[in-house]
């Protein structure tokens, strides 16, 4: 893949998906739209993969769109005739882009978003679309499309309100402006500052470690239940909740959590 890394961490199953351009800053080209997905899915239906990190190679996570790759496909797309055709296939093409960032909130296995230096753009798409968020505190955040006349449309529009707030959002959306870690953290955005990147990539590591020494079912259906319900009031959360545990509760791993607990050791989840 040109766009990213798969690295797999076998003994502790975590998966490190590493941003890694070809643009500068990580910037997302042509590649990445359909690479990511593939690899998000790939790591989905891997057993020996239970929690996934996501961050960025070098100096920054990412410069979001690649403006210099995609600025000729642009150009001859909205010049001339730009009928219904051309209409149709744009539409087309964007929500392929918007599934770069929606198989990360839809992959049975939590996603860690791990953020330094500049995540812009396309990166806000894409952490707002993981589980949660983690940071240096040499991250820069910005919702920049505003600002080279883009209206966002990969997902931070509708995810980021839920994260930090409908004005918050709408603040950060309308003016484009950039802020710091900590603001970031003073907003909800992310759930922690580090002091240096290497701080940063441990502790991501190793929250992504805790989330694998779980059971595996229970981990895709605690955020299964959590996507699912939170659209719904509590009543209807709690109805969708109790049906899924009639149908998933019963298992081997529950069980074996039973059996643990009794021995007084640590489980050993299999996912059965």
């Amino acid at each position: 893949m040109e766009s990213l890394t798969v690295e797999i961490d076998e003994e502790a199953r975590v998966a490190t998906v590493t941003l890694t351009g070809p643009g500068k800053g990580n910037a997302m080209g042509p590649e990445f739209w359909g690479e990511m997905p593939a690899a998000i899915d790939e790591l989905d239906a891997n057993e020996n993969v239970r929690a996934i990190v996501l961050r960025g190679a070098g100096d920054h996570f990412s410069y979001g769109l690649d403006l210099q790759r995609h600025a000729p496909m642009f150009m001859g797309m909205f010049s001339g005739d730009y009928g219904a055709k051309q209409r149709t296939e744009f539409r087309k093409l964007v929500t392929d882009w918007q599934n770069a960032a929606t198989c990360l909130e839809k992959c049975s296995k939590p996603v860690i978003a791990a953020v330094h230096g500049y995540c812009l753009g396309g990166g806000i798409d894409l952490i707002t679309a993981a589980d949660w968020r983690l940071c240096s505190a040499t991250a820069t955040f910005g919702v920049r499309e505003v600002r080279v006349a883009i209206t966002a449309d990969i997902g931070t529009l509708q995810r980021l309100p839920r994260i930090v707030g409908e004005g918050t959002a709408r603040r950060l959306a309308l003016t484009g402006q950039d802020f710091d870690a900590q603001h970031a953290f003073d907003i909800g955005l992310v759930e922690q500052v580090y002091e240096s990147n290497e701080a940063l990539f441990a502790a991501a590591h190793a929250e992504a470690v805790a989330v694998a020494k779980n059971s595996p079912l229970v981990v895709a259906g605690t955020k299964e239940v959590m996507n699912r319900t939170r659209e719904m009031t509590v009543e209807q959360g709690l109805d969708y909740v109790v049906t899924w545990n009639s149908a998933f509760l019963a298992s081997k791993d529950l069980q074996e959590a039973m059996l643990a607990y009794m021995e007084r050791r640590e489980p050993n989840y299999t996912g059965e």
